[in-house]
């Protein structure tokens, strides 16, 4: 369905059976969808206004906070019209609300796009220079990382996006890309620029280096330790998952095992920890962030895939639905299914909270109150 059918179409009224789950252990019998919003109780209609009566567990639409729209299979920026696609494959399998970790393009016209996901954008990653995939990000040195901040937080949403670590040829290893002056002086123009922080980072010795630095956020952080789980949990900084990209370490050790032996053997250990250490974060009061690492490397459309990791870990059903569903709205101040709410919302036949695969199985997806999957 386009944009145009969208705002053409005239939405009919949606008497949302239930239950409504609101929280983990908040519900309501019904609700209804008026005017593109959700209403707690049965509005005044129109007369003459068709009326669609809907079955089934209705929750907030899911939340994917790593995401790429705008970067092509194997790298390279997309054209603008498949960013579109690839934010309509994403729709389709129930996330209606994306952050985007990082563009090649510049995808804000998709903002514009209301058959689309909600997007709250970090404006392109930024790296150290030679120190990522190569096109992917701005790259800079030190002394120009703090103007770089500032730029992009001017080009997001409140959002800039730093590649902590990768590998170092020289050293045949994962280290940080910065040194600790560093990761202070991008936090703080991060935040005098009205914006929050996150970090890419896969290696150890990154995290109490951001964590001194005062970042807001941690993408994969696949190099959790005891002490820095600890600190994490009492900064209150979420982690954003990425199971689903951590699965890949194997291809990236066999790819680089040849000429980089204890890279490829450290990429390994991280994969093979990688449940324990999501499960020890979330028991610890770590809170659970889904993010899939869409675009690049993997396609589109694989949240389904992201919550299995996340039971393969340990969670249950009801603690996934709220990495993927509440908590992540919560913390991008997004709405979920409170009155006068945007009507964000995917139906199912059974209680995710019981069994998080129901969510596969949507019956609907209701996107500014119209069903558009």
């Amino acid at each position: 369905m386009s944009t145009t059918d969208v705002a053409e179409a005239a939405a009919p009224i949606l008497h949302l059976r239930g239950p409504i789950l609101l929280g983990p252990e908040e519900e309501l019998e019904g609700a209804w969808v008026a005017g593109g919003l959700v209403h707690h109780e049965k509005p005044e209609l129109p007369s003459g206004a068709e009326i669609r009566e809907i079955d089934g567990f209705v929750v907030p639409g899911l939340a994917d906070l790593h995401c790429h729209l705008g970067i092509a299979d194997g790298g390279g920026g997309t054209t603008l019209a498949e960013a579109r696609v690839q934010a309509l494959v994403d729709r389709d399998s129930g996330v209606l609300l994306i952050r985007d970790a990082g563009s090649i393009i510049d995808n804000s016209p998709l903002q514009r796009q209301d058959d689309l996901p909600r997007l709250i954008r970090c404006g392109r990653h930024l790296a150290r220079t030679r120190r990522y995939l190569i096109g992917y990000a701005d790259e800079v040195e030190p002394e120009d990382l703090p103007a770089a901040v500032t730029r992009e937080a001017g080009r997001g949403d409140g959002w800039v996006k730093l590649v902590g670590d990768w590998i170092d040829r020289g050293v045949g290893d994962l280290t940080p890309c910065w040194e600790a002056q560093d990761f202070v002086a991008a936090a703080d123009a991060a935040h005098a620029a009205g914006a929050r922080i996150t970090t890419h980072t896969f290696d150890e010795e990154t995290l109490p280096l951001v964590l001194d630095a005062g970042f807001d956020c941690l993408e994969h952080a696949t190099g959790l330790t005891d002490e820095t789980i600890r600190r994490v949990a009492e900064a209150g900084i979420p982690v954003v998952t990425t199971l689903v990209n951590i699965d890949e370490f194997e291809t990236y050790a066999s790819q680089g095992e040849k000429k980089f032996p204890a890279y490829a053997a450290h990429m390994r250990r991280l994969r093979t920890g990688r449940y324990d250490r999501t499960r020890d974060a979330h028991d610890a009061g770590v809170q659970l962030l889904v993010g899939t690492d869409s675009g690049g490397v993997l396609g589109h459309g694989i949240i389904h895939d992201e919550l299995d990791e996340l039971d393969a870990a340990g969670l249950s059903a009801t603690e996934i639905l709220e990495a993927a569903a509440w908590a992540p709205r919560r913390f991008l101040g997004a709405p979920g299914l409170e009155d006068g709410a945007p009507a964000d919302l995917i139906v199912v036949p059974a209680d995710p909270r019981e069994d998080h695969r129901i969510l596969r199985e949507r019956s609907h997806v209701v996107l500014g109150g119209r069903q558009v999957a």
